[in-house]
């Protein structure tokens, strides 16, 4: 292990990987448990930064740590749930297939601004299949009395997946890679069923996340305030972070 692993793992916090479960065609269920998270000040929308390719040569620095949503945290039992997408192919894809129970795991928490936002009265949740658990755990911080409207798509109907909680409060779509002009003509029916101040969370591939963050500033004219972006994956680069 070279002087760079060795700093990254003093640096990040230390887990391990109590269960791996694959929960759909191309998504695994990760549970880490570790001390620290019981006294974390945890916001719903918070990312953990994981260690994935800490001790492989091959790998560069920068491709070294994942961002990845929290699903779920369970203070009590000190545990968190993470769900990794392996369509991207890319280097945290290759980790959840190899890694298994009792690993031990190095990761940092990650604040950023893709939060769960109470105060709109309706809300459009848009994202695909590495943005779905993330979506999962902003709708379940939303109060009862919200509209949710939803767009989330992948290219194989066997990719989804429930909810911690087992519950399915999303419209699963079938649609090709960068479908941005198939959801845009769905949400021209959708947005004028839409009532009161609305809130849009847009997620996922960052093509698509331009795509649709311009049509909403520049076509229907929403204010920065009204609309939540989040690249997760570059097709390109396998990875943002």
């Amino acid at each position: 292990m070279g002087l760079v692993e060795t700093i990254i793992k003093k640096v990040l916090e230390k887990g391990i990987i109590l269960t791996k479960t694959k929960i759909s065609d191309s998504v695994y269920k990760i549970r880490i448990q570790s001390d620290g998270i019981a006294d974390y000040d945890f916001v719903p929308g918070h990312f953990l930064r994981l260690g994935v390719g800490i001790d492989q040569d091959e790998i560069s620095l920068k491709d070294k740590v994942r961002s990845y949503s929290v699903w779920d945290i369970n203070k009590e039992n000190s545990t968190i749930d993470i769900a990794i997408a392996t369509h991207s192919n890319g280097i945290g894809a290759k980790w959840v297939e190899t890694c298994k129970h009792n690993d031990t795991v190095y990761f940092k928490w990650k604040k950023g601004k893709f939060l769960a936002d109470d105060s709109a009265d309706s809300y459009l949740m848009i994202g695909d299949l590495s943005a779905l658990s993330h979506l999962y755990i902003i709708n379940r911080n939303l109060s009862d009395n919200k509209q949710i409207e939803s767009i989330i798509y992948s290219e194989n109907m066997d990719d989804f997946f429930p909810d911690v909680n087992g519950a399915n409060p999303f419209d699963f779509n079938v649609m090709s890679e960068n479908p941005s002009v198939e959801i845009i003509q769905k949400l021209n029916s959708i947005i004028p069923e839409m009532k009161g101040e609305t809130i849009v969370y847009i997620a996922g591939d960052s093509r698509v996340c331009v795509t649709l963050t311009n049509y909403f500033r520049k076509e229907l004219n929403w204010s920065a305030k009204q609309i939540k972006t989040k690249p997760f994956w570059n097709p390109d680069k396998k990875g943002l972070e």
